[in-house]
């Protein structure tokens, strides 16, 4: 199926996809704050800038888009169009998560991911539970 839009528009829409404060994000953070959890954004200092970080508990959450962190579902799946532009583009993001877990490992950070495909209104309650048993474990 070819893009319904001419190239120079794509990468104009591609170009506005923000890296934080993503529509996922907001939905946790907001569950989150709700059950009276305060956390940090972004932290720059962290390997890959986590999206949420529990300092004093040593504990980041990162909420990947499944498309832009090549996750193994429908919405991780690559466009028809440019497909060799879009698996180097992917891969390297791949790579990259994969640094930044390991150096946070070493700094002894616990890591939890959450995939966008996994926040829905039917599991957001479950998301939440599986956070808490996350924040609390020793």
């Amino acid at each position: 199926m070819t893009d319904i839009f001419n190239k120079k528009k794509r990468s104009q829409i591609m170009s506005k996809i923000s890296g934080k404060n993503t529509k996922p994000e907001l939905i946790i953070r907001k569950a989150l704050f709700a059950e009276g959890y305060r956390y940090r954004l972004h932290k720059k200092d962290l390997p890959g800038k986590p999206d949420i970080v529990f300092t004093s508990r040593k504990k980041v959450i990162f909420i990947n888009g499944c498309f832009w962190h090549g996750h193994s579902c429908k919405r991780g799946t690559l466009p028809e169009t440019n497909k060799n532009f879009w698996a180097k583009k992917i891969d390297g993001n791949k790579k990259r998560d994969k640094r930044n877990l390991k150096k946070l490992k070493t700094m002894e950070w616990d890591i939890l991911t959450i995939w966008q495909c996994e926040i829905k209104k039917s599991t957001l309650e479950a998301q939440i539970n599986r956070i808490k048993v996350f924040l609390e474990k020793k």
